[in-house]
């Protein structure tokens, strides 16, 4: 089976339909399965009375069970698929909830729209559905640079690593990609209850988006209207980003646009003091959101060319 026409299947289901609230209603979503899960094992496995260490190997154990079920689950269901078209198509179909192109769009798109219209309390509103920091301190300009900043961000860990992980394994790979991700983003904080439990978690999502960011950041500057000045400031700027990874496609997009990101961010516990990427240049404007969504779009054509010839290979 062609794992890379079976995401073409995914990519095409997603771009047309999203992810439909009626069907959210009535089956939930594969993610929030696996959140359901993770937090199951936070409650029962991260006890306060533990020690560090004993806290970090029940992290550790969370991180394999998690993964193991899922991996374990998407191979039973892959191993069932007929071969030829039908097997590509019902694969599309599984795969088409793991694949967050529509809604990272549109979730941005939300954030434009206000911004456009110098409604900064209904822009404000849209971003906090994306970022974590407090969006009361935000001017626009900070609106737009965390709308980019999700934008790249997710580009690559929502969209091109499942993508990629998906063309090399199929629905397993796909699938233990979401529930690392997933593990992340609810276990993998340094804060006092998970610094030790989710360690792990946080260490495999570093080490299975290492080359999906790189390869986003890559597709993004040579799509650009400026790629030498996106891959030069890539190169430059993006390891200074707190991440190993998210400042590639970060300063991917912020060269490219001919504006600065990252910078000082405000959270409800206060300022943390961040560099700046592509420091030097102005704050985006709406227009520039606006840009760094027509990037996006090109990049999502482009991915879907690249994996439509493969599959033809």
């Amino acid at each position: 089976m062609s794992y890379a026409a079976m995401l073409v299947v995914a990519m095409g289901l997603d771009a047309a339909l999203g992810w439909p609230d009626w069907l959210f209603r009535r089956a939930g979503h594969p993610v929030t399965w696996m959140g359901a899960l993770i937090s199951m094992l936070d409650q029962r496995l991260n006890r306060d009375s533990g020690s560090f260490d004993q806290r970090r190997m029940m992290g550790v154990l969370t991180a394999g069970l998690v993964i193991a079920l899922v991996t374990g689950v998407a191979l039973v269901v892959q191993s069932a698929l007929p071969q030829g078209w039908r097997g590509v198509l019902i694969g599309g179909v599984l795969a088409w909830p793991l694949v967050a192109m529509r809604s990272m769009h549109d979730h941005v798109r939300a954030v434009e729209r206000p911004l456009l219209a110098q409604d900064l309390t209904g822009a404000r509103a849209a971003v906090a559905m994306i970022v974590g920091r407090d969006p009361d301190q935000l001017d626009a300009a900070g609106v737009a640079r965390a709308a980019l900043e999700s934008l790249a961000e997710n580009t690559s860990d929502g969209i091109v690593a499942p993508l990629f992980w998906g063309a090399i394994f199929g629905l397993p790979g796909i699938a233990a990609y979401k529930a690392i991700n997933t593990m992340d983003s609810m276990i993998g904080h340094k804060t006092p209850r998970f610094q030790a439990f989710g360690w792990a978690a946080a260490r495999i999502d570093d080490v299975v988006n290492l080359i999906p960011a790189r390869a986003t950041g890559l597709i993004f500057a040579a799509l650009s209207f400026r790629p030498g000045r996106a891959f030069s400031v890539m190169w430059r700027d993006a390891r200074q980003h707190r991440s190993p990874n998210a400042g590639w496609p970060e300063s991917a997009m912020a060269g490219a646009l001919g504006v600065r990101l990252s910078g000082p961010r405000a959270y409800g516990e206060g300022v943390r003091p961040e560099p700046w990427i592509n420091s030097g240049e102005p704050d985006p404007t709406p227009l520039d959101l606006s840009a760094g969504l027509d990037l996006y779009v090109r990049a999502m054509l482009a991915i879907g060319l690249i994996l439509l010839i493969v599959s033809a290979i």
